[in-house]
Protein backbone atom coordinates (compact mmCIF):
# COMPACT_ATOMS: atom_id res chain seq x y z
CA UNK A 1 0.00 0.00 0.00
CA UNK A 2 1.36 3.58 -1.28
CA UNK A 3 1.74 6.39 1.66
CA UNK A 4 -0.19 9.19 0.54
CA UNK A 5 1.63 12.65 -0.64
CA UNK A 6 0.42 14.04 2.77
CA UNK A 7 1.18 11.46 5.07
CA UNK A 8 4.78 11.81 3.53
CA UNK A 9 4.76 15.33 4.40
CA UNK A 10 3.35 15.18 7.96
CA UNK A 11 5.60 12.76 8.55
CA UNK A 12 8.46 14.65 7.07
CA UNK A 13 7.55 17.57 8.89
CA UNK A 14 7.26 15.46 12.26
CA UNK A 15 10.78 14.48 12.11
CA UNK A 16 12.18 17.42 11.08
CA UNK A 17 10.51 19.16 14.13
CA UNK A 18 11.64 16.48 16.34
CA UNK A 19 15.16 17.10 15.21
CA UNK A 20 14.80 20.65 15.39
CA UNK A 21 13.75 20.57 18.85
CA UNK A 22 16.65 18.08 19.59
CA UNK A 23 18.92 20.56 18.04
CA UNK A 24 17.76 23.44 20.10
CA UNK A 25 18.05 21.40 23.65
CA UNK A 26 21.77 20.98 23.18
CA UNK A 27 22.25 24.41 21.87
CA UNK A 28 20.38 26.60 24.35
CA UNK A 29 22.54 26.06 27.10
CA UNK A 30 25.52 25.94 25.47
CA UNK A 31 25.02 29.86 24.21
CA UNK A 32 23.21 30.51 27.32
CA UNK A 33 26.38 29.60 29.27
CA UNK A 34 29.01 31.34 26.55
CA UNK A 35 26.72 34.84 26.43
CA UNK A 36 26.62 34.62 30.57
CA UNK A 37 30.33 34.20 31.00
CA UNK A 38 31.39 36.05 28.08
CA UNK A 39 29.45 39.38 29.40
CA UNK A 40 31.19 38.49 33.18
CA UNK A 41 34.94 37.87 31.49
CA UNK A 42 34.39 41.24 29.74
CA UNK A 43 32.97 42.84 32.91
CA UNK A 44 35.85 42.07 34.83
CA UNK A 45 38.35 42.86 32.11
CA UNK A 46 37.34 46.44 32.53
CA UNK A 47 38.88 46.06 36.02
CA UNK A 48 42.18 46.67 33.39
CA UNK A 49 40.87 49.74 33.13
CA UNK A 50 42.24 51.07 36.77
CA UNK A 51 46.27 50.25 35.60
CA UNK A 52 48.20 52.72 33.99
CA UNK A 53 48.25 52.62 30.29
CA UNK A 54 51.82 51.31 30.32
CA UNK A 55 51.19 48.74 32.15
CA UNK A 56 47.76 46.99 30.28
CA UNK A 57 48.33 44.15 28.24
CA UNK A 58 47.82 45.92 24.84
CA UNK A 59 50.86 47.93 25.95
CA UNK A 60 53.00 45.20 26.93
CA UNK A 61 52.56 42.54 24.02
CA UNK A 62 50.97 44.46 21.50
CA UNK A 63 47.63 43.07 21.77
CA UNK A 64 45.09 42.12 24.09
CA UNK A 65 44.35 39.38 25.87
CA UNK A 66 40.51 38.26 26.66
CA UNK A 67 40.37 36.86 30.18
CA UNK A 68 43.24 38.99 31.70
CA UNK A 69 40.72 41.32 33.48
CA UNK A 70 39.11 37.84 35.50
CA UNK A 71 42.55 36.51 36.08
CA UNK A 72 44.15 38.79 37.34
CA UNK A 73 41.04 39.42 39.65
CA UNK A 74 41.45 36.05 40.48
CA UNK A 75 45.09 36.96 41.87
CA UNK A 76 44.26 39.91 43.53
CA UNK A 77 41.38 38.04 45.87
CA UNK A 78 43.57 34.85 46.38
CA UNK A 79 46.12 37.36 47.28
CA UNK A 80 44.00 39.21 49.55
CA UNK A 81 42.68 36.11 50.90
CA UNK A 82 46.31 35.39 52.00
CA UNK A 83 47.43 39.03 53.31
CA UNK A 84 44.51 38.67 55.95
CA UNK A 85 44.58 35.62 57.42
CA UNK A 86 47.42 36.63 59.19
CA UNK A 87 48.13 38.84 62.15
CA UNK A 88 49.30 42.09 60.15
CA UNK A 89 45.84 41.47 57.30
CA UNK A 90 43.79 41.18 60.05
CA UNK A 91 45.20 44.53 61.80
CA UNK A 92 44.80 46.45 58.38
CA UNK A 93 40.86 45.19 57.84
CA UNK A 94 39.90 46.18 61.18
CA UNK A 95 41.80 49.72 60.53
CA UNK A 96 40.10 49.71 57.30
CA UNK A 97 36.66 48.79 58.73
CA UNK A 98 37.07 51.21 61.58
CA UNK A 99 37.42 53.68 59.01
CA UNK A 100 34.73 52.67 57.18
CA UNK A 101 32.35 52.70 60.09
CA UNK A 102 32.99 56.14 60.48
CA UNK A 103 31.36 57.53 56.77
CA UNK A 104 27.77 58.61 57.22
CA UNK A 105 25.49 56.14 54.99
CA UNK A 106 28.65 54.44 53.15
CA UNK A 107 29.15 52.49 56.69
CA UNK A 108 25.21 51.35 56.11
CA UNK A 109 26.17 49.79 52.93
CA UNK A 110 29.49 48.66 53.72
CA UNK A 111 28.02 46.57 57.12
CA UNK A 112 25.20 45.76 55.63
CA UNK A 113 27.03 44.05 52.48
CA UNK A 114 30.16 42.62 54.92
CA UNK A 115 27.48 40.93 57.02
CA UNK A 116 25.34 39.95 54.07
CA UNK A 117 28.87 38.11 52.48
CA UNK A 118 29.76 36.65 55.93
CA UNK A 119 26.57 34.91 55.92
CA UNK A 120 26.09 33.81 51.99
CA UNK A 121 29.77 32.66 51.59
CA UNK A 122 30.42 30.88 54.95
CA UNK A 123 28.53 28.07 57.10
CA UNK A 124 27.57 31.08 59.79
CA UNK A 125 23.62 30.70 60.03
CA UNK A 126 20.83 29.41 58.38
CA UNK A 127 20.46 31.94 55.53
CA UNK A 128 20.14 30.81 51.80
CA UNK A 129 20.16 26.92 53.27
CA UNK A 130 16.25 26.09 53.47
CA UNK A 131 13.64 26.37 50.48
CA UNK A 132 10.07 27.76 51.52
CA UNK A 133 6.54 28.23 50.30
CA UNK A 134 4.62 31.00 51.48
CA UNK A 135 1.50 32.38 50.96
CA UNK A 136 1.87 34.98 48.15
CA UNK A 137 0.76 37.24 46.83
CA UNK A 138 -2.70 36.13 48.13
CA UNK A 139 -4.59 33.26 50.02
CA UNK A 140 -4.49 29.71 48.01
CA UNK A 141 -1.14 31.20 45.59
CA UNK A 142 2.22 29.92 46.71
CA UNK A 143 5.60 31.13 45.89
CA UNK A 144 9.05 29.79 46.29
CA UNK A 145 11.41 31.71 48.87
CA UNK A 146 14.45 31.51 51.10
CA UNK A 147 14.65 31.57 54.51
CA UNK A 148 17.29 34.21 55.54
CA UNK A 149 16.54 34.52 59.11
CA UNK A 150 14.56 33.29 61.87
CA UNK A 151 15.88 34.81 65.54
CA UNK A 152 13.77 37.93 64.84
CA UNK A 153 13.77 39.13 68.29
CA UNK A 154 12.44 42.59 68.51
CA UNK A 155 10.01 41.78 65.77
CA UNK A 156 8.49 38.63 67.22
CA UNK A 157 7.82 41.20 70.61
CA UNK A 158 5.80 43.35 68.71
CA UNK A 159 3.62 41.00 66.79
CA UNK A 160 3.56 38.01 69.94
CA UNK A 161 4.36 35.30 67.12
CA UNK A 162 7.79 33.54 65.86
CA UNK A 163 8.72 35.07 62.77
CA UNK A 164 10.91 34.04 59.43
CA UNK A 165 12.04 36.43 57.31
CA UNK A 166 11.83 34.99 53.41
CA UNK A 167 13.18 36.33 50.60
CA UNK A 168 11.33 35.98 47.62
CA UNK A 169 13.35 36.36 44.23
CA UNK A 170 12.06 37.63 40.56
CA UNK A 171 12.09 35.46 37.91
CA UNK A 172 14.24 34.71 36.06
CA UNK A 173 16.34 37.83 37.60
CA UNK A 174 16.44 36.24 40.91
CA UNK A 175 18.85 38.90 42.50
CA UNK A 176 15.99 40.84 42.97
CA UNK A 177 13.22 40.31 45.17
CA UNK A 178 11.12 40.99 48.01
CA UNK A 179 11.47 40.10 51.71
CA UNK A 180 8.27 38.92 53.62
CA UNK A 181 8.51 38.27 57.62
CA UNK A 182 6.15 35.55 58.10
CA UNK A 183 4.82 33.50 60.80
CA UNK A 184 6.66 30.47 61.40
CA UNK A 185 3.72 28.87 61.38
CA UNK A 186 2.36 29.52 58.08
CA UNK A 187 5.76 28.55 55.88
CA UNK A 188 6.35 25.22 54.64
CA UNK A 189 9.63 23.83 54.10
CA UNK A 190 10.18 22.27 51.08
CA UNK A 191 12.70 19.12 50.78
CA UNK A 192 14.00 20.51 48.16
CA UNK A 193 17.39 22.06 47.51
CA UNK A 194 18.77 25.82 46.81
CA UNK A 195 20.16 25.01 43.39
CA UNK A 196 17.33 23.61 42.01
CA UNK A 197 14.88 26.36 43.74
CA UNK A 198 17.00 28.78 41.68
CA UNK A 199 16.89 26.85 38.59
CA UNK A 200 12.89 26.59 38.61
CA UNK A 201 13.27 30.10 39.58
CA UNK A 202 15.40 31.38 36.15
CA UNK A 203 13.91 28.83 33.99
CA UNK A 204 10.30 30.88 34.85
CA UNK A 205 9.09 27.26 36.45
CA UNK A 206 10.13 25.41 33.09
CA UNK A 207 12.95 23.44 34.94
CA UNK A 208 11.10 21.65 38.30
CA UNK A 209 13.36 19.33 40.34
CA UNK A 210 10.73 16.25 39.41
CA UNK A 211 11.63 17.34 35.53
CA UNK A 212 15.63 18.13 36.41
CA UNK A 213 15.38 14.22 37.48
CA UNK A 214 14.01 12.77 34.60
CA UNK A 215 16.51 14.63 32.46
CA UNK A 216 18.78 12.93 33.96
CA UNK A 217 17.26 9.43 33.71
CA UNK A 218 15.35 9.14 36.78
CA UNK A 219 11.64 7.54 36.43
CA UNK A 220 9.74 10.05 38.50
CA UNK A 221 6.82 11.56 38.07
CA UNK A 222 6.23 15.42 38.05
CA UNK A 223 2.75 15.64 38.90
CA UNK A 224 1.14 16.11 42.15
CA UNK A 225 2.57 17.36 45.09
CA UNK A 226 6.34 16.89 46.67
CA UNK A 227 6.22 13.11 48.10
CA UNK A 228 8.04 14.99 51.15
CA UNK A 229 6.73 17.97 51.83
CA UNK A 230 6.63 19.03 55.27
CA UNK A 231 3.28 20.24 56.11
CA UNK A 232 2.99 23.86 59.13
CA UNK A 233 2.56 22.89 62.14
CA UNK A 234 -1.44 22.54 63.82
CA UNK A 235 -2.61 25.07 66.00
Amino acid sequence: MKHQPWMIRARLLRSLRRYLMAGLLVWLPILATVLVVRFIVGLLDQTLLLFPRQLRPEQLFGFSIPGMGALIGLLVVLLTGVLVTNFIGRFLVRVWEEWMNHIPFVRAIYSGVKSFSETVLTNKGSSFKKVLLVEYPRRGTWSIGFQTATDIVEITQHVSEAQVCVFVPTTPNPTSGFIFLVPRAEVIELDMSVDAALKMIVTLGVVTPASARAAHGAAESATGPHPRLAQPPGP
